[in-house]
């Protein structure tokens, strides 16, 4: 049986965030297919870094998913010879700021601050930084805030 909605819970379902992909591995893991409680509010309830800190929070946490025990999840800049930085925590500042917090290559403390209409990242799986410690997996701990919170 169809479910009948009136035309403001027509509106508000549209409104509401849907992530969709396809891979040409029918096997890749792919984004949510249920997205968690925080990211299904309406998205005009959001500020511009809200709504971006919580995408990436799931990209990141999806990406994680496909990493083997010896990886953890780093980004890569995109202009310039900036290079990578090990994710190791995330916030945003309303309206419109992210900030990704970790370490370089060389493992000097970086901090990036970005207004999210410059947002690029290129997440990458770089070997874990203390071999005989677990991968670090931010995404968990950034995801069960966003529960908590």
């Amino acid at each position: 049986m169809d479910k009948i909605e009136t035309s403001a819970e027509a509106a508000e379902s549209a409104a509401l965030p849907r992530c969709y992909e396809v891979h040409a591995n029918p096997d890749a893991k792919s984004g949510a297919k249920d997205l968690p409680g925080q990211l299904q509010k309406p998205v005009a309830t959001k500020s511009s870094a809200q709504w971006a800190y919580e995408r990436l929070i799931l990209y990141i946490q999806n990406f994680e998913n496909t990493l083997d025990a010896d990886h953890e999840v780093a980004m890569g800049f995109t202009g310039g010879d900036a290079g990578v930085m090990r994710i190791e925590g995330m916030g945003y500042f309303d309206p419109d700021i992210i900030t990704f917090y970790g370490a370089d290559g060389s493992g000097a403390r970086t901090q990036l601050v970005q207004h999210v209409s410059q947002l690029n990242v290129m997440l990458r799986a770089l070997p874990k930084s203390v071999e005989d410690k677990p991968a670090n997996r931010i995404g968990f701990r950034l995801a069960a805030d966003l529960e908590e919170n």
